[in-house]
Formats: structure tokens, sequence, C-alpha cells
């Protein structure tokens, strides 16, 4: 009959979706004031701990670009920790956490 088929590539239910499509499901709760000395993040796939990234998203919310890498920088050669708020099992304690008011990081 010589009609084409289309073929199908099959995808895993739980497979990430395409990049163009990524832009309708993305929902932020504002905009912000000053779009010109503000940023939005997203990342599709990481190979992080949902936990860990909350709690450090959280640790640097608000701070400035510079103090922020700083104090990530910190946390990298272990002169800082990132407190842990929300999400505390089986999170040690370490005084480093007390410049937050907090016992866990």
């Amino acid at each position: 009959q010589g009609s084409a088929q289309e073929t199908r590539i099959p995808t895993h239910p739980h497979a990430s979706p395409a990049p163009h499509q990524l832009g309708a499901m993305v929902k932020y709760s504002r905009e912000a004031k000053n779009g010109s000395k503000s940023c939005k993040a997203m990342g599709v796939d990481l190979r992080v701990h949902y936990k860990n990234t909350y709690e450090t998203a959280r640790a640097i919310k608000g701070m400035s670009l510079r103090v922020a890498q700083q104090y990530l920088d910190d946390v990298c050669e272990k002169k800082r920790c990132v407190p842990f708020r929300k999400y505390t099992g089986c999170i040690g304690r370490t005084p480093q956490a007390k410049e937050f008011k907090m016992s866990q990081g």
C-alpha cells in the first residue's frame, strides 16, 4: 500500500520531559520585583538528594551573590555548615550550627 509508518520511540513512563515541554510545567510562586537583579534556576535529572538540596537552597536564600558564593566555598572547605531545619533525621550535630542557632548541620 505504500503508506509510510511513523516510527515511535518507546519511552519510560517516568522519563523526564523533553526540553521544549519544560516551560509549560514550571510555575513560580511570584515574579521578582527587579528582574535584572534576580535569577531563577531549575534542575532536571540531577544526581543529588532532594533534602540536602532543599536545606542548602534555604540557607542561601536572600543572600547576595558574592556572600552566597563565599558561604558555599566555606561549606566545601568545611569551615561552615548548612543548618538542617526541616529534615533533621539522622543528621549529626556540630558546633558550626550555633551560627544559625541550631545544633544539627
